[in-house]
């Protein structure tokens, strides 16, 4: 089946590929508003010996995994704490339900004030995009363990401690590292568009905004948007394949949400 969905989707990018194409060297689109697929391509290739490109890319990747694991770091061990004492859970229920929804982007101005780094700037902001998918899945993995479990462990005399060790985190797990792996692409969005948003200091967004400064290249910035996109493709793809080495026993459902 595996095969079958790789082939699928290839054929799918390069349908894709080939109707952008044909719509700009028929002049069904300006070529000017969006270059043919072969150039944007060659354009791409072309980053790879890029040095300033490569320095930038370094950077962003760097602020990724930064930000991303400080919300591992915090988001699961606060998820654990709340989701097994349920007077905390509904206490802080209100808090997370209201920050939840705040784009991390309207931060921007906030984050320019409290940090002088555009590093620490971007960092925190992904920091704070990621956070919230990984509590989520936490608080509510942690809820959905099968009562029975923890009380059958319960009635041989194990303490709650050990009841979260060895049955609830085992069961939570895999919706952990789902929500971290939803993190994982939300903080490459966020890190990109910060860059681009607020400037300053390195990075692919800044990258992009110094390639459209003048007459712009469409072209480049199209072929940094194809890097940007198969990052996250390949970020999820190795996500995946350490869910399902982590977790064999449930395989189904990673394979579901995959």
């Amino acid at each position: 089946m595996r095969p079958r969905r790789l082939l699928l989707g290839a054929g799918g990018a390069l349908g894709v590929i080939a109707v952008a194409e044909l719509a700009s060297r028929t002049g069904l689109v300006d070529p000017a508003a969006l270059p043919p697929a072969s150039t944007i391509l060659g354009r791409a290739a072309g980053l790879t010996v890029d040095s300033e490109y490569l320095t930038d890319l370094t950077v962003t990747l760097r602020v990724w995994a930064g930000g991303l694991l400080l919300a591992v770091l915090v988001a699961v061990p606060l998820g654990v704490v709340l989701g097994s004492v349920p007077a905390l859970g509904t206490a802080a229920r209100v808090l997370v339900e209201l920050c939840r929804p705040i784009p991390s982007v309207a931060l921007i101005p906030l984050v320019m004030v409290l940090f002088s780094s555009a590093t620490q700037m971007t960092m925190s902001l992904v920091f704070y995009a990621s956070l919230w998918p990984i509590l989520v899945n936490t608080l509510y993995a942690l809820r959905d363990v099968d009562p029975v479990a923890k009380e059958t462990l319960a009635s041989f005399g194990f303490g709650r401690l050990s009841v979260l060790w060895r049955v609830s985190l085992p069961s939570a797990a895999p919706f952990i590292a789902t929500g971290v792996r939803i993190s994982a692409s939300v903080a490459l969005l966020v890190s990109i568009s910060t860059e681009l948003l607020a400037g300053g200091g390195d990075g692919l967004g800044v990258y992009l905004n110094e390639t459209q400064t003048g007459s712009g290249q469409v072209d480049v910035m199209l072929a940094v948007a194809c890097w940007a996109g198969l990052l996250g493709l390949l970020i999820n793809a190795l996500l995946v394949g350490a869910e399902r080495l982590a977790f064999r026993w449930n395989t189904a459902r990673v394979e579901g949400v995959s």
